[in-house]
Formats: C-alpha cells, sequence, structure tokens
C-alpha cells in the first residue's frame, strides 16, 4: 500500500521518554516509517536528564527558524534532532516549562470547545501531557503552513490528544489520526479485579466513581477518539473497550509488532541461551546451593517479566499455579527442578547481606579453580589419557585442596535460601511475598518448585545475575504471562521472537492474535483461558507448566523453533500497512 501523506508528525509521550510498552511501539516501528515516509517526525517531551546517550540535537532547519522563534516568545522551545536508535528518525521534542502558564486557560478552552471538564483536576500527570501536547499542537500548527504538503498528525493515547484538539479548533489543514493502546477506565477496573470482558454490565459513566483525575483523562480519550478523522487501537479485544467506553468502534486496527533484523537468527538464539544459561546457573550455585544442591542440568527455568501489576499481569493466578504445581510434581516424586523468576521491578531496599556474603564466598572458591587455568585442563588431560582415577586428590593438590575444603566450609549455611533477592519496603504488605508464604512456595529443599523475587530492572550491571532484559529472557526455558488485562503484550512476543517458549492469554491482544495459529502438540506459544473463571485458568497453566517440564530436550527444541516462526509473523513489515491504511483514511476524511 503506497502512503498518500507527504508528511507525518508521530506525536507520543514516549518519544525518547521510555515510560511502558509504548516506547517500544515507537521504536521498534521507526525504522518500517522511514521507508515509507520522506517526511516523518516523531515528537515527544524535552526531559534532558533522560536524554543522554539517546538523543543528539542538530541545528533548526532554515525554513523552521522564524517559526520556532515566535514560539518560544510564548513559552514553547522545540528542540530538534535525531533519536539514537535503528534509523536515527528525526525527532522534534518540545519543552513546555515556560508554556505551563497557559494551564488554565488550556482548560477552559477544552471546556468552551469540546465540554471536556478537567478545571476541577489539579493532578500533575493530567495537566502536564495537556498542556506540553497543546503546544504540540501549535507547532504543528505552524509546520503545516511552512511545509505546505499533505499533512497527518497520528497522536497516541490521551496524553497527546490535546495536540489533535487543538488542530481541529484551529482548522489546521491536515489528517488526524487517534491511537488508544489501551483505555483508562478498562485498565482502572481490571485493576479493582472488576470482570471488564463483560462490557454490557459496564457504564462509561463508572470512571466518575473513581475520581476527576480519571474521569478527565476518560473523557479526553472519547473526545479525542470521536473528533479524530480516523480511530485506532492496537487489538480487537481493545477495540471491542474502546467502542463500549470510548463511544467509537475502530477504523482500523494497528496491530503492534517488532523489528525482527535487530533480533538474534534461531542459531544464534540457542548458543546464547546456552550462554546466558551458564551465567543464570553461576546465580543459582551462589542462591540455593549454600543451603542444599540439586541437579542444576536437570533443571528448568521458568519466569514472568514486567511491570508490578499483580492482577492485571496476572502474577496471583502465576503463584497460586506454581502452588499446585510444585504439590504435583512432589507426588510423583519427581528429579527435576523449576526454577521461577519473578523480574518485576519493586521498591527495594539493598541485596539481601546473606545473599552478598553466599555470593563473596562462592567466588572465593570459584577465583581458584580459575586460577588454576592451563595447569588444570593439563591434568584433567592427563588423567583422562592415562586411564587413571580421577578424583579431588589427583586433581589439587593437598595444600590447595585443604584451603578449598575450608572455603566451601565457609560457604554452607542452615536454614533455606531466601524468596527475594532484596530486601523491600514494606515486605510485610507486599503482595508477590504475602502470597508466596499464602501459597508454601517458601523454597523447602524438598520443593520442585523454587522461586526466585528479582525486584530491580535488569541493566546487564545489577551486582547479581549481571544480564540484560532480553539477555536474562533469552536464559530462560519458559516465559509465563497470563495476563488478565493487556491490550497487545509485548514481553511474550519479545520472548518468542528470542526462540523461547511463552505463555500468553486469550485476553492479551497479542494472544488473541496466535490463538488460532498456535496449533499441535509443540505450539511454541500457549494460550490459556482468562475469559472465563480465574480458576480454569489456574488449572490450564498448571497444566501447560507441568507438560512443558516433562518434555524432551529434542521435544523443547522443537516448541522454541515453532515459537521463533510464530512471532516472526509479527514483524513490522507485514504490519506497518494498518498504520498506512489508517493515515490514507485520514487524508480522504478530510478531504485532502
Amino acid at each position: 500500500m503506497d502512503p498518500r501523506a507527504d508528511l507525518l508528525f508521530e506525536v507520543s509521550w514516549e518519544v525518547c521518554n521510555k515510560v511502558g510498552g509504548i516506547y517500544t511501539v515507537v521504536t521498534s516501528k521507526a525504522p518500517s516509517m522511514q521507508e515509507n515516509y520522506e517526511n516523518y517526525y516523531l515528537i515527544g517531551p524535552y526531559f534532558p536528564d533522560k536524554l543522554r546517550g539517546i538523543f543528539e540535537e542538530t541545528p533548526v532547519p532554515e525554513q523552521c527558524k522564524d517559526c520556532f522563534e515566535r514560539l518560544k516568545q510564548v513559552g514553547i522551545e522545540v528542540h530538534t534532532g535525531q533519536w539514537l536508535i535503528k534509523g536515527t528518525p528525526k525527532v522534534m521534542l518540545v519543552d513546555y516549562t515556560d508554556f505551563q502558564y497557559k494551564n488554565n486557560e488550556i482548560k477552559t478552552l477544552l471546556w468552551e470547545r469540546f465540554k471536556l471538564d478537567s478545571l476541577s483536576t489539579q493532578y500533575h500527570d493530567f495537566d502536564e501531557p495537556v498542556v506540553w501536547a497543546w503546544a504540540v499542537g501549535r507547532v504543528v500548527e505552524e509546520l503545516t503552513g511552512i511545509f505546505n504538503k499533505k499533512t497527518v498528525l497520528h497522536t497516541h493515547e490521551w496524553m497527546s490528544g490535546a495536540a489533535l484538539l487543538y488542530c481541529k479548533d484551529r482548522n489546521v489543514p491536515l489528517g488526524s489520526v487517534f491511537t488508544t493502546h489501551a483505555t483508562m477506565l478498562g485498565r482502572t477496573l481490571a485493576t479493582n479485579k472488576v470482570d471488564i470482558y463483560q462490557l454490557d454490565s459496564i457504564s462509561p459513566s463508572e470512571a466518575q466513581r473513581h475520581g476527576p483525575g480519571l474521569w478527565a483523562k476518560v473523557q479526553m480519550e472519547r473526545i479525542c477518539a470521536r473528533e479524530a478523522d480516523v480511530f485506532t487501537t492496537v487489538s480487537a479485544i481493545t477495540g471491542a473497550e474502546a467502542e463500549k467506553f470510548l463511544g467509537r468502534k475502530p477504523d482500523v486496527i494497528v496491530t503492534n509488532g517488532l523489528d525482527f533484523a535487530k533480533f538474534p537468527t534461531l542459531d544464534e538464539s540457542a548458543v546464547r541461551h546456552r550462554i546466558f544459561k551458564q551465567r543464570i546457573h553461576t546465580f543459582l550455585m551462589y542462591y540455593f546451593f549454600p543451603y542444599y544442591e540439586f541437579d542444576l542440568e536437570n533443571t528448568l527455568i521458568y519466569f514472568i517479566a514486567g511491570r508490578y501489576e499483580f492482577h492485571d499481569k496476572g502474577i496471583d493466578v502465576l503463584i497460586k499455579s506454581l502452588s499446585r504445581l510444585n504439590e504435583r510434581l512432589k507426588k510423583e516424586k519427581t528429579n527435576k527442578t523449576i526454577i521461577t523468576f519473578f523480574w518485576v521491578p519493586a521498591g527495594m531496599k539493598s541485596i539481601k547481606s546473606e545473599l552478598l556474603e553466599n555470593r563473596s564466598h562462592f567466588f572465593d572458591i570459584k577465583d581458584d579453580i580459575d586460577d588454576l587455568g592451563e595447569e588444570l585442563r593439563n591434568t584433567l588431560t592427563y588423567l583422562l589419557v592415562s586411564g587413571k582415577q580421577i578424583s579431588k586428590e589427583n586433581i589439587f593438590d593437598k595444600d590447595l585442596l585443604q584451603d578449598l575444603k575450608v572455603k566451601i566450609r565457609r560457604l554452607k549455611q542452615s536454614g533455606k535460601p531466601p524468596v527475594a533477592t532484596h530486601d523491600l519496603y514494606h515486605e510485610e504488605s507486599d503482595p508477590i511475598l504475602s502470597m508466596l508464604g499464602q501459597e508454601g512456595l517458601a523454597n523447602d529443599e524438598d520443593d520442585p518448585v523454587k522461586v526466585v523475587f528479582y525486584p530491580i530492572y535488569l541493566t546487564g550491571a545489577d551486582g547479581l545475575l549481571d544480564l540484560t532484559y532480553r539477555e536474562s529472557l533469552n536464559a530462560g526455558n519458559l516465559g509465563i504471562f497470563p495476563s488478565f488485562y493487556e491490550p497487545w503484550g509485548y514481553t511474550p512476543l519479545e520472548t518468542s521472537a528470542l526462540g523461547v517458549s511463552a505463555v500468553t492469554t486469550d485476553v492479551a491482544g497479542f494472544g488473541s492474535y496466535v490463538q488460532d495459529k498456535a496449533k499441535g502438540r509443540f505450539p511454541g506459544i500457549f494460550v490459556i483461558p482468562r475469559k472465563q473463571s480465574e480458576e480454569l485458568a489456574i488449572q490450564k497453566l498448571t497444566d501447560v507448566m507441568y507438560d512443558f517440564a516433562h518434555l524432551s530436550k529434542h521435544e523443547r527444541t522443537e516448541n522454541r523453533i515453532s515459537a521463533k516462526k510464530l512471532a516472526e509473523t509479527a514483524d513490522w513489515k507485514h504490519f506497518v500497512e494498518n498504520y498506512i491504511k489508517a493515515h490514507n483514511l485520514a487524508l480522504e476524511r478530510s478531504n485532502l
């Protein structure tokens, strides 16, 4: 499909400002947009503290200098440059610091022109994006006049909505597209454990019960959905939700994708899996082995990763399912061990002192072994080819062996491994720790299922695993994402794109997308039901985890291959046409 627009402005609060999943949408899609649009500009907020290493400022284009100077006189400063991601797309970052004096004036106009009632909201998280987006609207108005091309303005989420409404109020000649990635009311109700999939029983006015802050955001969504030339959502599930809560059925579903050129091949993923799994094995040795041992070669790594949304992300369902899996494996006297990581950032103080002590003692032993290097390899080679017995006494000299025995005794601890790597603030009320305790997941020696709550961001330099987010996913065997509310769901897609099997749900946008494609004995991606009862979800997830634990290595490889192939159908090179369709339709409806 050929794009009709000669100029495209794509506006998001998450341009050069990582907050959530929209950052992934925008960054991964940018190369595909550049391939289709010669004049493509991303517009975001200017937060200088967040720009180091990701934004390179460039001189203002000559044709824009007068315009930007006029904007500066009213408190709007535009920084032009390149976003240092693949393709280095052109960006404009709008500094609205000196424009905030317009806050009440903007909110008054929104009421008079669009009946958006926000005067009673004095909330930083509503007012700031609205002032910024209104400033963006004025920037777009100026640039549209300068460039004089067929222009489309594409705004993401309510935070960017005021830019669209400014252009509507001023009759700026452009086509407008508004995308909601999730509805504010849907997310709020889901967090409060309301069954949002019974849409007929929920009124949009329910938002008023949750305070003026939410009500203002819901109004912004509804008005932008109404006023946009084209309204889009990221999945059919969110589309049905938007039709009910926002009053308009989406014109186009702009399914989320990934740029698979940035992901390793299946063979590369297999190599990286072995490397990163060894890093996790090292961690497991100093985390668990001071208390008791198990066979690392017969151990599987399960994991969940994402924001701390206890119910929405299905963390509660995962814990209950793990408890049942633990009892099931105990009864059959399994020789397998399942380690489940909860890579969920939380309010933490510091790494547990006992873990730091264990780590120090472990690496003291490991360093002694590493120092032997070539000498140890030569000794082992000699013992093997000469047919001599391989024993500690034959490998190590007497003094070193005695020293190692002392260090090994120092490593050993009484009690049992902690369930969390860090001390947390308010541990007594932490939902994950509380439910792990209630469900008997305490890392007892006879538990086949063991847990590690890892409440820090995976940066690659955290002092423990020292793995990045994607390296951690790549090291695992099964990613588990039993979400109750997930308009799309990038984490299971990223997991499977790395050649790792994943679990998602039928109420997640990605789960709904793959549901009819994930077939056969080795589907790669398992889709469990969440539209029905929680009990059914727990049963199905327990079955999936149990069956996966009993797959042979060859069968897990088959499943890994299926996961990778299925994920690759969600490449932006396939999905970018949905955006082009929306943009073309917007120009058609605006008679441009």
